[in-house]
């Protein structure tokens, strides 16, 4: 995973996540997706809807079952665009 290309993802995912999120929530890589930004099952769906069609790629719904930061959820997409 490249610095630029892990970058990106996470400055996609902060610029998502704002508009999810109560708006005094600093978004960082480290922030729980559903702890600190009350990231309910639909909202994920909808997250994972719009990285998909951004990046082009097809994120396994059983994958997401590990991730519960920011930095995981990049680093998933960043594994996955970089196996297609």
């Amino acid at each position: 995973m490249t610095d630029s290309n892990y970058n990106e993802i996470i400055e996609l995912l902060c610029d998502r996540l704002r508009s999810l999120a109560n708006a005094n929530v600093n978004i960082t890589a480290e922030t729980s997706l559903i702890s600190e930004l009350s990231i309910d099952s639909i909202k994920l769906l909808n997250l994972i809807m719009e990285i998909e069609d951004a990046f082009d790629i097809s994120i396994p719904i059983n994958a997401l079952a590990d991730v519960q930061t920011v930095h995981e959820l990049a680093s998933l997409i960043s594994k996955i665009k970089s196996a297609s």
